[in-house]
């Protein structure tokens, strides 16, 4: 037994040594991330939900410009991405949230190459491995949003901007890369691309003696390519709205920031980030002092000039979303790569600091300790839908005890074996895990399970998949569930007395309390019911 374990330890050492070996263990463990699920999927009731919604309004009426009647807001990328997804593999939940995902991917091998060329390829695995545990990213991967795609293509200008200097003879068209990227991030998200660009003043002005980016023509060339899907549906909409699409893309943004939706103070990302982010967001601020303490050559002002900008920049922003911070997070990654292989070289060498990673190993003690009694609280709970937490408290609880375990078997027990990669593994697995079994109990694909369950009832599913549906003044954030939800709409209509006989509509009790026409109730759902109405013989 001992000897094949000797000839396997060459063997596994020249696997880890070859090229595709990094892309395919950081693949290992995404792809199960990502897909992970209860076997129910369903979707998240507003954002999710609306962009679900505008682009099967594409994808049922051809219409790829405005199939909603008038004019929008925002600019179509995300709508056209979801909407080629329901062409190729039918409308799903999956297929809204395919594109994020394959943007997800991406973008995690893009930031491994980022953090190589800036860092070194050690910690640019790490960085990447980081980055695919944080919590908000990985939720916003598994979100038909347009918030992963956008950073996707931002990383992409990124690292295009990088290869531009390292290979000069193909600057031209590295640079054009990076100019088409951040265009369609325009077709993506609008005015919000400009955001990350802004946030990269930093180091293209700072650096520019170096890199002469900024007085490239080919980058400006790219931009204008990048924008020309863009500038043709602007001109598609014109010929039917006039002024109107111009006006709604600006007046979007000006009311965002002069009548936010969600009204925060200006600290709620100093809050926020390190909570969604945890414990990678504290690694970071330790990463970001070290950089500050000795600057990375070259790289300096992208590094901590990108992710300090934009942080300064979505604060003083009025609307404060979580996702707002999305594009903080592969720069959080690489930050709190430093910060752990920093702490972890302590951990090895065994300096009198070494006291930080103990004490931070016994923290984390503590930590697997509470999960594992709320567990146990969860599973003597009396009811069904706690009682379900009571695993994800005791795995992750397991979890968070492997690194005061590995503390105490190299410190007390001299288990010399247990090196600082140990000690760093000991980091990674618990949040892959309580990632791992959130997705697993459909913590990060089926957000509205009682929606789900309501449209699969045997009273509701066979009138939805054979009738058309009408929609009388159904308001409300739910709103959206009900119209991707419904497959065949019929018209809006203001009262009920404008229905056929024998119809079938929604209504919202909140906006129409009292129906006056004969009807049935066929079933109810929070303050939406559908209805059939009835002859006015009866």
């Amino acid at each position: 037994m001992l000897y094949k374990i000797h000839l396997l330890q060459p063997m596994w050492r020249r696997i880890s040594q070859t090229a595709v070996f990094p892309y395919m263990s950081l693949l290992v463990l995404l792809l199960p991330l990502l897909l992970f699920n209860s076997g129910q999927n369903s979707l998240m009731a507003h954002d999710e939900g609306l962009y679900a919604w505008r682009s099967r309004q594409m994808f049922d009426s051809g219409d790829w410009i405005a199939p909603w009647g008038n004019v929008h807001h925002k600019t179509p990328g995300p709508y056209w991405l979801i909407a080629i997804a329901y062409e190729l593999f039918g409308v799903s939940e999956l297929s809204v949230r395919l594109p994020s995902m394959i943007a997800g991917i991406l973008a995690i091998l893009l930031i491994y190459e980022i953090a190589k060329i800036i860092l070194n390829q050690k910690l640019a695995w790490l960085a990447a491995a980081i980055l695919i545990v944080e919590f908000l990213w990985l939720q916003y991967c598994r979100l038909g949003t347009p918030d992963v795609p956008m950073i996707c293509l931002v990383i992409l200008a990124i690292w295009s901007l990088l290869k531009a200097e390292l290979h000069p003879k193909y600057c031209y068209f590295w640079s054009l890369i990076a100019g088409l990227s951040l265009g369609l991030g325009f077709l993506v998200r609008s005015f919000m691309i400009f955001v990350p660009i802004i946030a990269l003043l930093p180091y293209l002005i700072g650096e520019h003696r170096r890199h002469r980016h900024l007085a490239n023509p080919i980058l400006y060339l790219g931009f204008v390519v990048g924008l020309i899907p863009t500038l043709s549906w602007l001109w598609f909409n014109w010929l039917r709205y006039g002024n109107g699409s111009f006006e709604e893309l600006f007046k979007f943004v000006i009311q965002q920031n002069s009548h936010p939706r969600y009204p925060s103070s200006v600290f709620f990302y100093v809050w926020n980030v390190p909570l969604k982010s945890f414990p990678w967001g504290f690694f970071s601020l330790l990463g970001l002092f070290l950089v500050l303490r000795r600057p990375i050559p070259r790289y300096h002002l992208l590094l901590v000039g990108f992710p300090v900008v934009l942080f300064v920049e979505i604060s003083l922003f009025s609307t404060r979303l979580s996702h707002y911070s999305l594009s903080l997070f592969p720069f959080i990654a690489m930050l709190a790569a430093i910060g752990l292989d920093w702490l972890a070289r302590i951990y090895q060498i065994g300096l009198t600091k070494k006291n930080i990673p103990r004490n931070l190993s016994y923290a984390c003690g503590v930590l697997g300790i509470l999960f594992l009694l709320a567990g146990v609280v969860a599973f003597a709970w009396n009811n069904a839908d706690i009682r379900k937490y009571a695993i994800f408290g005791w795995i992750v609880g397991l979890g968070w005890l492997i690194l005061p375990l590995i503390w105490i078997a190299r410190y007390r027990f001299n288990q010399k074996f247990l090196t600082a990669r140990y000690w760093m593994a000991g980091w990674l697995i618990p949040c892959w895990l309580a990632l791992a079994v959130a997705g697993s109990l459909g913590l990060l694909s089926d957000y509205n399970p009682r929606y789900r369950a309501f449209f699969q009832q045997s009273a509701i599913a066979p009138i939805l998949q054979t009738h058309p549906i009408y929609f009388v003044q159904v308001g409300g954030k739910n709103s959206v569930l009900l119209n991707f939800y419904t497959p065949i709409h019929g018209q809006q209509v203001d009262t009920v007395s404008q229905l056929p006989a024998f119809s079938y509509a929604w209504i919202n009790t909140n906006q129409t309390p009292q129906v006056s026409t004969p009807h049935r109730v066929v079933g109810a759902i929070q303050n939406y019911q559908l209805i059939q109405v009835l002859s006015q013989d009866r």
